[in-house]
C-alpha cells in the first residue's frame, strides 16, 4: 500500500471516529455573527478555491470592509442579506478540524426573525451568544438567552466581540460578563464561558491574542473542540415511525430516525398507542442490514410479528413505555403576526404525530427584560408564555427536558399552513386521566327516532344587520309547523346569560363561538335541529364548530349582505356608534369579517326576499337529510 493511500485511509478512519457538535450563533443585529462563522471556516481551512474567488468578487461588490475580504459573505447567502448587510434566514454551515466535526447555525438578530432563531436552537448542543463590546447587553441578548435556555441548551459561550473597537478594555469585558451572568442566573445554564474576541481580525478564535494578555481562558475553537455534551445515545429508546415500508407482501418495515437511545437485533420494543410488543428481527439501512443502530441513525426496523403500528406511532423499549396525553402544560413561543387566542383551533405536530389543538389557558407571559411573569389574554409576535393546551386525541409525549423530539412541537394555522408557534412540553395535566366519558343508555339515535327526524346544526353567519336572526326565526317557525323539534341560539340572547362574561375582543369572540359550538353539539345530540345566529367573524372558529359537530351534521349558511345595506338597516344603532368611535371592535368597521370560502348555502338578501330565502334553506336541508 502506498504512503498516500495509507494517509487517506488514516484520515477516513479518524473522520469516522470524530464526534459532531451542533452549535448556534445568536445575538443582536451587527454583533458579528456571520463574520465569526466566516472566520471559523477560514481558520479551519474549509474554503475551496472557487469559494475564495467568489468571496473576493462578492467582497468588492457587497462587502463592508473596504478592499479587504468580508468573511460574513461566506454565510449571508440570501441576496436580501447581502444588500442589507444583515442575516434574515438561518444559515447552516459544516466544517471540521482534526478533533471534531461541526454543524453551525447562524441565526438572525432582528426581533422579527426570532422564529428562525428558535429553529436553529432546536437541535443545537451549544449556544454562542455574541455581544458587541461597544454596546453591551441588549434586549435581544436577553431574549436569546431566554430562548436558548428554553430550548434546552445548557452550554453557553459568551462571545464578547469587537473588542478591538474598545482597545481590549478588560474592565468593559468584566462588566459585560457580570451583567450577563446576572441575567442568566435563573436560566439554568450548566456553564457560561466568556471569551473576548475580534472575529474580524481573528483574536482568540484559534490562537491566543497578545492584545488580551489578561485573558487566560480557552480560544473559541479550543472550547468548541473540547466541550463535552450529553449524548442522546445514553437515553432511553425513542423511535417515531415516519413511514411504513411495504414494497410487497414479503416485507413490512417501519422507517424513521432514532430520536434517542440505541437498538439492536433481538431487542423487544413496544408500540406506545396500542401497547403491543415485538422483537427486532432486522435493522435495514441504505447500505444493508446492521446489528445495531444509534441515536440519529435513519433505519427501517423489521419485527418478528405483525403489530398494529403506523406513521405517527412511537416505539420504545418494551419495559419503558411512554405516557400519552390530550392535555398538557407547555412553554409557547409565538412566531406569527396574527395573535394567539384562547380557544382557537390549530394543528399540532409532535414528532411524527398530528392532531387538533387549542390553547385553553394563558397563565402568563415572560418579560425578557425583567424575567417578570405578566398576565396576558392573547399572544403577540415573539411572546414567550406558559400555557395549557388541549388536543383532539391522545399523543405520545415526554417532557422537553427528557427528549427534544417528543417534547417539542409546533402549532400550524389550519388555513395558511403557517407555523404560528413553537412549544416545549412541561408536564401532563393529570386531570385528562381523571375525566372519562360516561356511557348513557339513551343515545342520539334513540332521541332522533322519537323526534321523527335527524338532529342538525344550521350555522348562520354574516355581518350585524345582515338578516341572520330574521331568517333563522322564520325558518324555525316553518320547521315547527312541520312538527320538527328546533331551537335557536341567538347571539344577543346567549350573551345575556351563558356568555355575559365575554366582551368583543378577538379573544372573547373566539371563546364565545367555542361555547356556542359545544352547546349546539349537545342540543343536536338531543335530536334537535339547532339554528345559530352569530356574526362568528373568524373562519377558524367556524371550522372548529364544523369539526366539533361533524361535517355531515353541519350546514353553514352565509347571509351575504353588503356592508352598505347592513349600515342602512342598522337595527341596533351599532354602526352609527362605531362610525363615531364609540364602539371599538365592531365587525366590518374596526374588526375584520372573514367570509366563508365553502359555505353550504349563500343567501344574498339584497337579491332574494324572505320567502325565497326560506325555499333555498328547505331545499338544502332536505338535500342533506337524504
Amino acid at each position: 500500500m502506498s504512503s498516500n493511500q495509507e494517509k487517506v485511509e488514516h484520515w477516513l478512519s479518524e473522520q469516522s471516529r470524530q464526534t459532531t457538535l451542533r452549535f448556534i450563533t445568536c445575538g443582536s443585529v451587527d454583533d458579528g455573527k456571520s463574520t465569526l462563522i466566516g472566520r471559523l471556516l477560514w481558520e479551519s481551512q474549509q474554503i475551496f478555491d472557487d469559494q475564495l474567488a467568489a468571496l473576493e468578487a462578492d467582497s468588492k461588490r457587497h462587502g463592508t470592509q473596504g478592499e479587504a475580504m468580508d468573511l460574513a459573505l461566506l454565510v449571508d447567502g440570501l441576496a436580501a442579506e447581502r444588500e442589507q448587510g444583515i442575516t434574515i434566514d438561518v444559515a447552516y454551515r459544516f466544517f471540521s478540524t482534526p478533533k471534531r466535526k461541526f454543524i453551525v447555525a447562524d441565526t438572525p438578530g432582528h426581533e422579527q426573525y426570532t422564529r428562525n432563531m428558535v429553529t436553529g436552537a432546536s437541535t443545537a448542543d451549544v449556544a454562542v451568544i455574541l455581544i458587541n463590546a461597544k454596546q453591551g447587553v441588549m434586549v435581544q441578548t436577553r431574549r436569546h438567552a431566554h430562548l436558548v435556555s428554553l430550548m434546552g441548551i445548557r452550554h453557553v459561550v459568551l462571545a464578547i466581540n469587537k473588542m478591538d473597537t474598545i482597545n481590549f478594555d478588560v474592565q468593559a469585558y468584566k462588566q459585560i460578563e457580570k451583567e450577563f451572568r446576572l441575567l442568566a442566573e435563573p436560566l439554568g445554564f450548566t456553564n457560561i464561558t466568556a471569551i473576548p474576541l475580534s472575529a474580524l481580525n481573528g483574536d482568540n478564535i484559534t490562537s491566543r491574542s497578545p492584545r488580551s494578555h489578561w485573558y487566560n481562558g480557552p480560544t473559541l475553537m479550543g472550547y468548541l473542540e473540547t466541550i463535552e455534551v450529553e449524548s442522546e445515545q445514553q437515553q432511553s429508546l425513542l423511535f417515531p415511525v415516519q413511514w411504513v415500508c411495504r414494497p410487497d407482501s414479503s416485507f413490512r418495515g417501519f422507517a424513521g430516525s432514532l430520536a434517542a437511545g440505541s437498538i439492536s437485533i433481538g431487542d423487544e420494543v413496544r408500540v406506545t398507542a396500542s401497547g403491543q410488543t415485538a422483537q427486532v428481527k432486522d435493522i435495514v439501512t441504505f447500505s444493508g442490514s446492521q446489528q445495531q443502530a444509534q441515536s440519529g441513525d435513519a433505519v427501517t426496523l423489521v419485527l418478528d410479528r405483525e403489530i398494529d403500528a403506523s406513521r405517527g406511532d412511537t416505539f420504545t423499549a418494551a419495559e419503558q413505555p411512554l405516557d400519552m396525553t390530550d392535555q398538557f402544560a407547555a412553554t409557547l413561543i409565538w412566531l406569527h403576526e396574527e395573535p394567539g387566542l384562547i380557544g382557537r383551533s390549530y394543528d399540532i405536530k409532535l414528532a411524527t404525530q398530528w392532531a387538533g389543538a387549542s390553547i385553553t389557558e394563558i397563565k402568563h407571559c415572560i418579560n425578557v427584560n425583567t424575567s417578570a411573569l405578566e398576565p396576558a389574554k392573547q399572544l403577540e409576535l415573539n411572546d414567550i408564555s406558559q400555557c395549557n393546551l388541549s388536543l383532539s386525541r391522545l399523543l405520545a409525549f415526554t417532557p422537553y427536558e427528557q427528549s427534544k423530539m417528543l417534547g417539542g412541537f409546533i402549532l400550524v394555522d389550519r388555513f395558511s399552513q403557517a407555523t404560528v408557534a413553537a412549544g416545549l412540553i412541561q408536564h401532563n395535566l393529570r386531570r385528562a386521566q381523571n375525566v372519562h366519558r360516561q356511557a348513557l343508555s339513551i343515545g342520539r339515535a334513540e332521541r332522533e327516532h322519537l323526534n321523527g327526524h335527524q338532529g342538525k346544526v344550521i350555522w348562520f353567519t354574516g355581518l350585524s344587520g345582515s338578516g341572520k336572526s330574521t331568517i333563522a326565526n322564520a325558518l324555525e317557525k316553518e320547521l315547527h309547523e312541520q312538527g320538527k323539534r328546533t331551537y335557536i341560539l341567538d347571539g344577543d340572547n346567549v350573551r345575556q346569560g351563558l356568555n355575559k362574561d365575554l366582551g368583543f375582543t378577538d379573544a372573547d369572540r373566539v371563546e364565545n363561538i367555542r361555547r356556542v359550538a359545544e352547546i349546539a353539539k349537545l342540543m343536536m345530540d338531543a335530536g334537535l335541529i339547532v339554528m345559530t345566529a352569530f356574526i362568528s367573524p373568524f373562519r377558524a372558529e367556524r371550522e372548529m364548530a364544523r369539526e366539533l359537530i361533524g361535517a355531515e351534521n353541519f350546514i353553514e349558511v352565509f347571509v351575504d349582505t353588503p356592508l352598505e345595506l347592513c349600515e342602512k338597516r342598522d337595527p341596533k344603532g351599532l354602526y352609527k356608534k362605531a362610525r363615531r368611535g364609540d364602539l371599538p371592535n365592531m365587525t366590518g368597521i374596526s374588526s375584520p369579517y372573514e367570509k366563508p370560502e365553502q359555505a353550504e348555502l349563500v343567501i344574498q338578501t339584497d337579491k332574494v326576499d324572505l320567502e325565497q330565502a326560506l325555499q333555498l334553506l328547505n331545499d338544502k336541508i332536505n338535500a342533506v337529510s337524504k
